[in-house]
């Protein structure tokens, strides 16, 4: 069994694989991690493989606690990857884009893919059918959107995310949530048409904390997938231990 740890500025997403089938996952503290990883190893009992990606701050003494009780691979820039990385500064590409596009070569293998995380920050990712990973694109998520509009002005309140009224804004926060919502799904809609143009028979994912809210919102034939970077973690490992 493999343990996945992703840790995020202050959660961390535990999940148990027995080989593809997905067995638990958890969002927990990163004060409280090295107390779920002892539940987890008396639970499940043959777990002996972990992978550690890290965009936020593990510290080391935690580190040094996984790596003494399973064999563990740490996910950087070096990390053998399933994919052909055509990336110009592969050095600079996140621990969690290399796991999506990851999870795409295990589950859509030569095919064109486009990988939409929508999170903190809305990431493109696109791996061709030849297993080449060209890049993609990065923009601000719902909730930043939000804070800019609220942090940047005088007057404009900090609103949670809602499914607009319709396109045109009756009201000062009618008008936010239009604006927001309404120029995100339109920003994904066009840059999928703008792939599709170029690139035939793309698959397109959906992903990230906000997928399940935009993809009934979306025009375009999407795969929301609410675990597919732990998918590709999972697979990385496993890729790793081969």
């Amino acid at each position: 069994m493999n343990l996945i740890i992703d840790v995020g500025n202050s959660l961390v997403k535990l999940a148990v694989f027995q080989e593809e089938a997905l067995l638990f996952k958890k969002a927990v503290g990163l004060d409280v991690l090295v107390k779920h990883i002892d539940i987890l190893r008396k639970e499940y009992g043959g777990i002996n493989n972990a992978i550690i990606a890290s965009v936020g701050k593990l510290k080391e003494k935690d580190i040094h606690y996984i790596k003494k009780h399973f064999n563990t691979l740490v996910l950087d820039a070096t990390t053998p990857l399933p994919f052909n990385n055509l990336y110009k500064t592969p050095h600079t590409l996140g621990v969690d884009r290399m796991a999506l596009v990851s999870a795409s070569v295990k589950q859509f293998p030569s095919k064109n893919v486009l990988i939409i995380d929508a999170g903190t920050c809305v990431t493109y990712d696109f791996i061709d059918a030849e297993n080449n990973y060209l890049g993609g694109a990065i923009s601000p998520g719902i909730d930043m959107r939000y804070k800019a509009l609220h942090n940047l002005t005088a007057n404009l309140p900090l609103l949670e995310k809602e499914v607009p009224e319709g396109l045109i804004g009756t009201t000062t926060k009618a008008s936010m949530h239009s604006g927001v919502v309404n120029g995100i799904l339109k920003e994904i809609d066009g840059i999928i048409g703008e792939y599709e143009r170029e690139y035939s028979f793309l698959t397109v994912i959906l992903t990230g904390g906000d997928a399940n809210f935009l993809s009934k919102q979306l025009k375009n034939t999407i795969f929301a997938n609410s675990n597919f970077l732990l998918e590709g973690l999972n697979y990385i490992l496993q890729f790793n231990l081969d």
